[in-house]
């Protein structure tokens, strides 16, 4: 199907920040596919848009499953022949996590396994569906606890947040998105990690002071960016964040 709207994929969008994601790109007239690890909720996320309008259409990708995401792309690849916005939202916490002295080691690995790993290999798998789009896009969804400068601020109001599988997880997207974007330079596709905000969701227990709507505005924001140059950055709402 060839299209001139532009194609987004976001992961882990079947509800929370992921959703208001969803929502906003095709509310900007954006074609999103809604990733979702349960199918049966990502279409039940889709009916809700399309009962508004919006062209959104349920993928499902499973960030520990090669399988799903492989399936996925080659979807995305036969269906529209490219994939211009790629947004890597899905991620997890763990009931086990902690400071390092007390966090399991299975809980650690879980985290790294899918907020990092699992990121990486939905990255591999679409980067030649954004090679073929004009203008590529990724958006690394991050946080002001994966920042290294903050971890060792005590200043900072995140510094007593030592949660070392999760922290260290989204430390290690930070890598992805600064290897990724000196990798990519020149071909059009910008890499950057967008720091939402404290956002209130089931993945903060719904604690936060942002409602979803708000904390998906950064992230839309980037995706949407027409200046290929503006890659290979770590921003939160306030501006440039500390890697």
């Amino acid at each position: 199907m060839m299209t001139t709207q532009k194609i987004a994929l976001v992961t882990g969008a079947n509800k929370g920040i992921g959703l208001e994601i969803a929502r906003q790109l095709a509310q900007s007239g954006v074609t999103v596919l809604l990733g979702s690890r349960d199918l049966t909720r990502g279409q039940q996320a889709v009916a809700a848009l399309r009962s508004d309008g919006l062209n959104v259409e349920a993928v499902q990708i499973d960030l520990n499953d090669e399988a799903t995401i492989e399936a996925a792309a080659q979807m995305i690849g036969g269906r529209y022949s490219r994939l211009d916005i790629l947004v890597n939202n899905a991620g997890i916490v763990d009931a086990e996590d902690g400071p390092p002295s007390v966090a399991t080691i299975g809980a650690a690995r879980r985290l790294m396994e899918t907020n990092f790993l699992g990121t990486l290999a939905v990255t591999q798998a679409m980067l030649p569906l954004l090679r073929s789009s004009t203008a590529g896009r990724i958006v690394n969804l991050a946080t002001m606890l994966g920042s290294l400068s903050i971890n060792g601020d005590p200043s900072s109001p995140y510094y007593e947040a030592r949660l070392i599988g999760y922290n260290a997880s989204k430390a290690a997207l930070n890598m992805l998105t600064v290897q990724l974007a000196a990798e990519l330079k020149g071909a059009g596709i910008a890499v950057n990690s967008v720091a939402p905000g404290y956002v209130k969701t089931d993945l903060t227990g719904n604690n936060g002071f942002m409602t979803a709507e708000e904390g998906a505005r950064l992230p839309v924001e980037y995706a949407l960016f027409e200046d290929d140059t503006v890659s290979g950055r770590f921003v939160e709402p306030a501006g440039n964040a500390p890697w």
